[in-house]
This record gives structure tokens, C-alpha cells and sequence, in this order.
């Protein structure tokens, strides 16, 4: 069964009802998808979280599983990083992390935000907003 790591703009679309995001992630787990975050998802969402969201967020959350960041996956998150400079594209830290956890663990990154992450290497579910 497919497991889909959410980018942190696909979890915020959820949360805020956007860009048809719950009747998509409700379809993918209706395929037998299983979703998924991981740590820098969720201080992404809590920097831009409204005080009113606290209660809906920590609900959705807690329903993900949450990969842990390791040596191993800052090791690959910082070779990509190196690779692409020395080509001149640049991706936030934060980007090749999520990207490189997706790698590691053998997930498809679920986002609309082709550009910022490195799709020769990443296995990505692309959606429109």
C-alpha cells in the first residue's frame, strides 16, 4: 500500500480546507493509502498556526505517522543540497530534509510545490491547487 509523506502546504490546505485537500487525502486513504509527516512538517505548521487552530491541528497531526529525521537522512539531504549548488539550484534545508526523508523511507511526497523539491530523485504526487 502506497504511503504518502505530506508536504507542509498540503497539510495546511487540509487543515484550512483548502484546494480540495481533505477530499483528496480522504481518496487516497479510500486507495489504501497511508499518510504521513515528519518533525520539520510539523514546526512548519505550528510557526504559521493561528491560535484558534491549535485544538483541529494537534487532532490532524496525531492521526499522522511521523518519521523521525536521522544521520542517515541528513546525510542524503545534504549531498542533494551540494549536487544542486554546484549546478546553481537552490532548495531550502528544510526542503531537502523533507525530501530526502521521503527517499529514505521509501515514500511518495505529496505536494504542489514541484519546484521546490529535487523530483530526480524524489517520488512525487503532484496536485494543483
Amino acid at each position: 500500500m502506497p504511503e504518502y509523506l505530506l508536504d507542509t502546504t498540503a497539510i495546511i490546505e487540509y487543515l484550512r480546507d483548502k484546494s480540495g485537500m481533505p477530499e483528496l487525502l480522504t481518496e487516497l486513504c479510500n486507495r489504501g493509502g497511508l499518510l504521513s509527516c515528519c518533525p520539520l512538517n510539523i514546526a512548519e505548521v505550528y510557526q504559521g498556526m493561528k491560535d484558534n487552530e491549535k485544538a483541529a491541528t494537534d487532532e490532524f497531526l496525531n492521526t499522522l505517522k511521523c518519521y523521525e529525521i536521522t544521520a542517515d537522512i541528513g546525510y542524503l539531504a545534504g549531498e542533494i543540497k551540494r549536487n544542486y549548488l554546484k549546478k546553481g539550484i537552490t532548495f531550502s534545508i528544510a526542503d531537502v530534509l523533507i525530501a530526502a526523508t521521503a527517499i529514505k523511507n521509501h515514500l511518495i511526497l505529496l505536494t504542489n510545490n514541484m519546484k521546490h523539491f529535487p523530483s530526480k530523485e524524489t517520488n512525487i504526487y503532484a496536485y494543483e491547487r
